[in-house]
């Protein structure tokens, strides 16, 4: 009788299918909570990148620039003027809720780079709450995670 040693039979290649199906799987289920973590983050970073070009964009036109969030369409956006596109506009996402705190979610970027109003908002997500605060004067702002 001659036995073909050449390939693997169907239950070995079933078995090894099984321990790879099972290693995958506990590794996709390990990184889901970092992806709430990661969009975090690239929310925060996009929102920092979007603020101070509004402001670089308010000294270099010499023009004011409004930055207005929406938070029931989860989005937020910077003009110059009502009748004029958006020089900036995201959405975000549905898991970022954006509340007022000492400044209302619409405040303008003045000529000079300083901003209208001064205070702070929140950002809300499931994992962290964030504060973004704007400084008196030159339109500084930073964010705290509280």
């Amino acid at each position: 009788m001659i036995i073909n040693q050449k390939g693997f039979t169907l239950i070995e290649s079933l078995v090894v299918l099984s321990i790879f199906m099972i290693i995958s799987s506990v590794t996709v289920f390990s990184l889901k909570p970092q992806h709430s973590m990661i969009e975090d983050e690239a929310f925060l970073t996009q929102l920092k990148a979007d603020l101070y070009y509004a402001q670089n964009y308010a000294i270099s036109h010499q023009h004011e620039v409004s930055v207005v969030f929406v938070p029931s369409q989860y989005r937020y956006y910077m003009i110059l003027d009502t009748e004029l596109p958006p020089i900036v506009e995201r959405n975000y996402s549905t898991n970022i809720y954006l509340t007022e705190g000492s400044i209302p979610l619409y405040f303008k970027f003045l000529i000079d780079g300083n901003i209208n109003k001064f205070g702070s908002f929140f950002i809300q997500t499931k994992k962290r709450n964030y504060k973004i605060n704007f400084l008196i004067g030159k339109g500084r702002f930073y964010v705290a995670e509280q």
